[in-house]
């Protein structure tokens, strides 16, 4: 059974730093890109950042949004890929969710996703 595990959520205030990590189970890691999507209540789920399988090279992608601020990484000894936000706006307060995918790109829409897992909360306030 394939299971995606979100960490590192919370409170925080603008400007602040958090690091979300989530831990995918029962795949092959380097088989699969990764993203992460976020969704604010009342909104869309909307892509935020992604990351190549490795056989198709550690490249990563960004919304506009959060391009300069977000780092997305993978470490595939640990098996794990983790979202690194820096300069927290009040506009990044959502749901984020962990992804997983066989396609060799990064797809920025959610139906592209094979799987899921269960969101941890983002708030920032200013």
């Amino acid at each position: 059974q394939v299971q995606l595990v979100e960490s590192g959520g919370g409170a925080v205030q603008a400007g602040d730093s958090l690091t979300l990590t989530c831990a995918p189970t029962g795949l092959n890691f380097s088989s699969y890109g990764m993203g992460w999507f976020r969704q604010a209540p009342g909104k869309e789920r909307e892509f935020v950042a992604g990351i190549l399988r490795i056989r198709s090279g550690d490249s990563t992608y960004y919304a506009g949004s959060v391009k300069g601020r977000f780092t997305i990484s993978r470490d595939n000894a640990k098996n794990t890929v983790t979202l690194r936000m820096n300069s927290l706006k009040p506009e990044d307060t959502a749901v984020y969710y962990c992804a997983a995918n066989r396609r060799l790109d990064v797809p920025n829409k959610s139906s592209e996703y094979d799987y899921w897992g269960q969101g941890t909360q983002v708030t920032v306030s200013s």
